[in-house]
């Protein structure tokens, strides 16, 4: 993994645990999508950037099955991506007036 774990897994309270295993697990795949794509945007080969593309696709399908799973684990991130949802469309909003 190229992401440093940013907490010391035995400090985790037990409760916390799964909620902090999805994250590794989301870093971990956003960290493989950054290498696919980056890989994939510095080969000349059609085939190499081809394979590298469609792996960092499965690597967002596994973001999503990672995220689906905690949001059903973490309520208080469900709200707070609702905030953050909620104040991009605030500020588009106003870009577009």
């Amino acid at each position: 993994m190229l992401s440093k774990i940013p907490f010391d897994l035995d400090r985790i309270e037990e409760e916390d645990l799964d909620r902090q295993i999805l994250r590794i697990a989301i870093i971990a795949e956003l960290d493989a999508i950054n290498l696919y794509e980056q890989l994939a945007s510095l080969t000349e080969d059609e085939a190499l950037r081809a394979i590298l593309l469609d792996v960092a696709r499965e690597e967002k399908t596994h973001v999503g099955e990672f995220m689906t799973l905690l949001l059903k684990k973490d309520e208080e991130q469900v709200e707070e991506l609702e905030e953050g949802k909620a104040e991009v469309e605030e500020i588009l909003e106003e870009e577009e007036t």
